[in-house]
């Protein structure tokens, strides 16, 4: 075991007269070295003392980082801002007062996760408020208008390939007469290609050139080349303001009779196939359903339908003679639609999130501070106690041997006596009184180490 020794050496200058001896100071300047000596003695028992009371203060710092989990737990309960632990975790061990508080803080804790529990629930279940609110408007976007003819294939435009393939679900039986004359067999009949139902469908379906006889809309004229076609499960329909094609949407001006879309059709009832009649035939349930979400925007027309029949002899002549037709298939074939706005406003139903997740936070935050005293500030709290706790585990593992080492370096210098002998400072000591000490910090290179009494080399 090495020796360790601190050695306070001092410096005669060259102009001083020696003593008697040849190596002993004066008294003037021994007295003076005194006194110098006995300040800095005060000066480092004052550093002393105030090392030991930074020692004090760190004392319970290093008790609660470097102790065992219990008494970092009653630490961190004494000065954790969560209501109930500085009552239960307290120095002096377990009680009945300990018990009860624990009993208390469970039964809050209990209280406040349930409320927790049934906020998100409620949060998760996406409640909503309906707001109802009418707009009146300069102008009104005029909706997009589908004719689609119930017949969907004309009876004059079946051929007797038609009939073999689409009898079945026409309702039509291959025995049956259709009664009226067939049409020749289309090119296609004789290609050799499958069957097209849309082909089919573009061939014999109710042309718009045939069926529209009037067209207007808010007072000027339009006709077929105004609408679009579309499929549907009607068949093959046409569009009128459909916005295809680079027009743009029309709008409305005003209300009324006369300022929007009036058309006369001629329904072709002559063309239209039997009824649909049942069958033997069991259809297989291979269909699929399914519970369609509602869409985010939807606009939806409320319609008043008011229907009459010519309301005259004279105006079904007129009509008679206008299209070269009978009276009576003028009363029954010809319709006249006539679609507007009865007043310029619209009525806007909104739905909105009746809960938000702002309001699911102050919930939250309210039933906390109600039952358990704490904040979001406390949950920071203990996930910082959760990292200083692993952090310590990992500590005692040994991560932290760097640090431990460079600590106990920085405690003091050890010499050996070989290394004081060849400092060679003992000459200078020899008429020094016995028994006077010298600070430590004297030597050149060293720490300060406080006070010790001179050796005789």
């Amino acid at each position: 075991m090495p020796i360790q020794i601190f050695c306070s050496v001092s410096f005669s200058s060259g102009k001083e007269a020696p003593g008697p001896s040849g190596d002993v100071q004066g008294p003037q300047q021994q007295q003076q070295q005194q006194q110098q000596q006995q300040q800095q003695q005060q000066r480092d028992s004052s550093e002393s003392e105030e090392e030991e009371e930074e020692k004090e203060k760190e004392a319970p710092r290093k008790e609660a980082t470097e102790g065992r989990l219990p008494e970092d737990l009653v630490a961190f309960a004494s000065s954790c801002t969560l209501h109930g632990p500085n009552h239960i975790f307290v120095a002096g061990g377990p009680g009945p007062r300990q018990a009860l508080w624990a009993v208390a803080f469970v039964l809050a804790l209990g209280a406040f996760l349930c409320q927790v529990g049934d906020r998100v629930a409620y949060y998760l279940s996406y409640p909503h408020v309906t707001l109802l609110d009418e707009v009146a408007t300069s102008e009104l976007a005029f909706p997009a208008v589908t004719l689609c003819n119930t017949n969907a294939v004309r009876l004059s435009q079946l051929s007797y390939p038609d009939l073999l393939y689409l009898a079945p679900m026409l309702g039509m039986d291959e025995s049956d007469d259709p009664g009226v004359p067939l049409a020749p067999p289309g090119p296609e009949a004789f290609s050799g290609e499958p069957f097209n139902l849309h082909r089919f469908y573009n061939r014999s379906c109710h042309r718009l050139e045939d069926m529209l006889l009037y067209c207007s809309y808010c007072g000027g004229p339009c006709g077929p080349h105004n609408f679009s076609v579309v499929f549907t499960r009607y068949g093959k329909c046409y569009t009128f303001n459909s916005g295809r094609d680079g027009r743009p949407p029309l709008k409305t001006m005003k209300g009324g009779t006369g300022n929007g879309l009036e058309i006369m059709l001629d329904i072709q009832q002559d063309e239209y196939l039997p009824v649909w009649g049942e069958t033997d035939f069991l259809v297989e349930k291979d269909q699929e359903y399914c519970v369609c979400e509602m869409p985010c925007n939807l606009t939806r027309y409320a319609k008043e339908l008011s229907m009459v029949k010519i309301p005259s002899k004279a105006s079904a002549k007129y009509l008679a003679k206008k299209f070269n037709k009978s009276e009576q298939y003028i009363g029954e074939n010809i319709l006249v639609l006539d679609i507007f706005f009865e007043v310029l406003n619209y009525e806007t139903i909104e739905q909105k999130k009746a809960y938000e997740i702002a309001g699911l936070l102050g919930d939250i935050g309210g039933q906390m501070g109600l039952f358990i005293g704490a904040s979001i500030l406390t949950v920071l709290e203990l996930f910082d106690y959760a990292y200083e706790v692993i952090k310590h585990k990992l500590c005692r593992r040994g991560k932290c041997q760097k640090e431990a080492k460079r600590s106990s370096a920085d405690k003091g210098v050890a010499l050996s006596l070989d290394d004081v002998k060849r400092h060679n400072p003992c000459e200078s000591l020899r008429g020094h009184p016995a028994g006077m000490t010298y600070a430590a910090n004297i030597l050149p290179h060293h720490p300060a180490r406080g006070t010790f009494e001179d050796f005789t080399c």
